[in-house]
């Protein structure tokens, strides 16, 4: 019974490793998990129990490994040997280790173990390599490993930034490495080069095991060119890092590919993953999806957007006061961030407080000069900021040339002034085209506050770059799956009904309404000549307010009695 016990399980461990490569394993009891060239093995580790990682029948062929292991967000730490060294271990979430094979060895062995109480999840695989192909981190002098695979990783609100060692040339069983720095030509690592790679992980779906089904997405060479996208290729006399817009609670995979053109060989680095927020601070929490300030702001910007995405023309001191809004919002919340340390919440109560004073501002300007001009001035920079903003927006935006500041806003402010100077001819089609436009792409922000969407970033780069001078050289791709299309065609459905309704409404109406305050002076004048109007016999407001409190102090005054008071005379 037990030799058949055996068969059995043999052959369901035969069956898993057929579907998919990859190999379901749970708690080792023995404390030993045994490991197969480039099959993935799911896996758990706890503090109290740790792991000795076993890999047999090795190929004579290959002359180095690499054995990475991954987590969604506890560290875990691999090891050469059971006394952990930081020339010798490495710990994180995405980690791995290159070993490098003496003649005639068939078996490895790793130690895998986790600080964590609670058990952790992992995936590892070991990946082998020949002598021709260059080894990931082999010319490593920045990091603690003496030949380190790793890709490292952090984040802040506005980018995210990868660093990775050199790697060297690939070299046969039992010789000596070459050395990393003595020459320069094409015998040496200078020749290599390093094509960096983003995934991106479903929208809106922080699950543990779409994480790691993933990631055996982007562990090798092939299998990382089939699935995700070649953002930049460098050479090796270029700095080894780069620059990502940080995606909130977006998940993303990177890994380089490290190609010898000569050879015509390639090998991948250690994929790692981030999602730009934290599952174990409450402070920027992944579970979190924006702040109560957040949402209420943006939900009540929505709700004005859309009064005028259909209603804004007709409305039009209305829409003065959002197009205000917007203008001193925008430049008030660029300069109380650069300037001043106070919190996100304050920054938004006192951007919502001077963007109204602006709107408030636009519209007694135009009631009292009526300068038409100067408001469709402002009207037309919204819409141009909005385009200028999509242009970039695109591929487009992360041409190299771009990077330097003073082209960047010379050709977004040109972009954006643009727009007004085409329409100039045209003021009412312009006015309602930024109706539409700008008013339905408030309710994208909006919902951007409650789900993850990449339209967003629109808006959101451009006032990245504004806020932080290292934004510039963050590339600044973004996903777009099924929910973006969505929140899209709800975009283009809301701005093309809002115009059409706009224009077949004010047909055979005047372009836009009469100066305000000539308006008043008029009706006053009317109003005192004309003593046939009744307005003429009207009061003036004063004596109106004071009637009016005349009135409400004899409602509080105690009645006087019926009868005669008056003393007699005698």
């Amino acid at each position: 019974m037990r030799l058949l016990g055996l068969v059995v399980l043999a052959a369901l461990a035969f069956g898993s490793a057929a579907a998919g490569g990859t190999e379901l394993v749970g708690n080792s009891s023995q404390g030993l998990l045994e490991f197969s060239l480039g099959k993935f093995t799911y896996f758990k580790l706890s503090r109290p129990f740790p792991e000795e990682a076993i890999l047999r029948h090795i190929s004579i062929n290959a002359t180095f490994l690499i054995f990475q292991i991954h987590s969604q967000y506890q560290n875990t730490t691999v090891s050469f040997s059971k006394t952990l060294l930081p020339s010798t271990s490495g710990t994180g979430t995405d980690v791995g280790l290159v070993f490098i094979l003496r003649p005639e060895q068939s078996m490895c062995i790793w130690y895998l173990e986790s600080a964590d109480a609670e058990p952790v999840q992992n995936i590892a695989v070991p990946l082998s390599y020949s002598e021709r192909d260059p080894i990931p981190g082999g010319c490593n002098l920045e990091f603690d490993l003496d030949i380190d695979p790793n890709i490292y990783l952090e984040y802040t609100f506005f980018e995210t930034i990868i660093k990775f060692a050199p790697a060297n040339l690939g070299y046969a069983r039992g010789a000596d490495p070459l050395p990393c720095d003595l020459e320069t030509g094409q015998d040496s690592r200078w020749r290599l080069q390093y094509d960096v790679y983003q995934y991106f992980l479903p929208e809106n779906d922080l699950s543990e095991q779409v994480l790691l089904t993933h990631l055996q997405r982007m562990a090798e060479v092939s299998q990382v060119k089939a699935s995700a996208i070649k953002v930049a290729t460098l050479t090796a006399n270029e700095r080894t890092s780069v620059h990502f817009s940080s995606l909130w609670v977006q998940g993303v995979i990177y890994n380089v590919i490290v190609w010898d053109p000569l050879l015509n060989t390639s090998a991948a680095y250690v994929p790692a993953h981030t999602y730009a927020c934290s599952f174990k601070t409450t402070e920027g929490s992944c579970s979190s999806f924006g702040s109560v300030s957040t949402k209420v702001f943006f939900t009540l910007f929505a709700l004005l957007g859309l009064f005028i995405c259909f209603f804004g023309h007709r409305f039009w001191k209305t829409e003065l006061f959002f197009i205000g809004f917007i203008f001193m919002g925008f430049f008030f919340y660029i300069l109380i961030t650069r300037l001043t340390p106070i919190k996100f919440d304050v920054r938004l109560i006192l951007t919502a407080v001077t963007g109204s004073v602006g709107g408030i501002f636009l519209v007694a300007t135009w009631w009292r000069f009526g300068i038409l001009m100067f408001c469709m001035i402002c009207v037309g920079l919204v819409l141009g900021f909005l385009i200028s903003s999509v242009t970039f927006f695109t591929p487009l935006g992360d041409v190299k040339i771009f990077r330097d500041d003073v082209v960047f806003w010379v050709t977004f402010s040109c972009i954006a002034v643009v727009i007004p100077i085409v329409f100039a001819g045209c003021l009412r089609i312009l006015n309602i085209l930024t109706c539409g436009i700008i008013g339905s792409y408030t309710v994208v922000l909006a919902i951007s506050s409650y789900l993850y969407t990449s339209l967003s970033y629109i808006t959101l780069n451009v006032l990245k770059r504004a806020l932080n001078g290292d934004f510039r050289n963050a590339f600044t791709n973004v996903p777009f799956q099924t929910t973006d299309f969505i929140i899209l065609a709800v975009w283009g459905m809301l701005a093309v009904s809002g115009i059409t309704l706009q224009i077949r409404r004010e047909k055979g109406q005047p372009f836009f309404p009469p100066h305000p305050y000539k308006l008043w002076k008029r009706e006053r004048a009317r109003r005192v000549t004309n003593i046939l109007d009744p307005s003429h016999h009207i009061p003036p407001l004063r004596e109106r307010i004071y009637g009016h409190l005349a009135h409400i102090r004899e409602f509080f005054q105690e009645g006087q009695p019926a009868g005669e008071r008056t003393p007699l005379l005698l």
